[in-house]
């Protein structure tokens, strides 16, 4: 056990991916801060290391009903997409349209749901905007490496160059989302209804909770097992200078 108080969160919650529900329980990020120890998590949240090291044994004692870790890169980004992307892309307009509602009904007396909405509204449509570029330029890129080695056929250089280049970029724009929904949740006050809110209230904070958990799950399997995958397969392929 003392050797997963310094194991790096991402690397906890790759290993079993049920362990992600401790951390979400402790508010320890485990998508864009996932790189550092459970140590460093613990203190940074002012959390008792021994008590979540006990809730991670004993997740450790259920199996993972999926190893994402075994799955090809192909059928990790099909999962991602059908899972994740397919959720943000359904989920989006809702909530957007009960935001807006709630600030014209509740924004007087509840001036915060103004700058809740100012923030989904960007933050979504950077998410949309995000995805496109993952499943039209990135994951296809990823898809064609795993058919070539597959396959054992050449694969030509991208047009991006190092494949560095746009993963760096779709890190980038998951820390601006990361942090985006902790000023949400801030808010919100840990998406806590106020005791005037009406059932639409309770509804959109309900969904913007379950928005951010499906967002942390979503950025941890790119940022801690599809994107490193992806660096050392790339790698592997030699370009010729044409």
């Amino acid at each position: 056990m003392k050797n997963l108080a310094k194991s790096k969160v991402g690397v906890i919650v790759a290993s079993n991916f049920r362990t992600s529900r401790v951390f979400s329980s402790h508010h320890i990020d485990f998508c864009c801060s996932g790189g550092i120890s459970l140590e460093e998590a613990c203190t940074r949240n002012n959390v008792d290391l021994d008590r979540v090291l006990e809730e991670l044994e004993a997740t450790f004692q259920t199996p993972d009903t999926m190893n994402y870790q075994e799955l090809d890169l192909d059928k990790l980004i099909d999962t991602i997409v059908s899972m994740h992307h397919s959720y943000v892309w359904a989920t989006v307009p809702a909530l957007r349209a009960y935001l807006e509602k709630l600030c014209t009904v509740h924004g007087d007396r509840h001036p915060e749901l103004h700058s809740v909405n100012d923030l989904f509204a960007k933050g979504s449509q950077a998410l949309l905007d995000h995805m496109t570029k993952e499943e039209q330029i990135l994951f296809p890129y990823i898809k064609a490496m795993v058919q070539a080695k597959a396959k054992e056929f050449p694969l030509s250089k991208p047009h991006f160059g190092d494949i560095e280049n746009p993963i760096q970029m779709m890190e980038q724009e998951h820390e601006e989302e990361g942090f985006r929904f902790r000023q949400i949740a801030e808010l919100t006050g840990g998406y806590e209804c106020p005791p005037d809110g009406c059932q639409t209230y309770k509804v959109a904070y309900a969904m913007l909770k379950e928005f951010e958990e499906d967002l942390h799950k979503h950025i941890h399997l790119e940022n801690n097992i599809l994107f490193p995958e992806a660096r050392k397969l790339f790698r592997e392929f030699s370009f010729s200078n044409s």
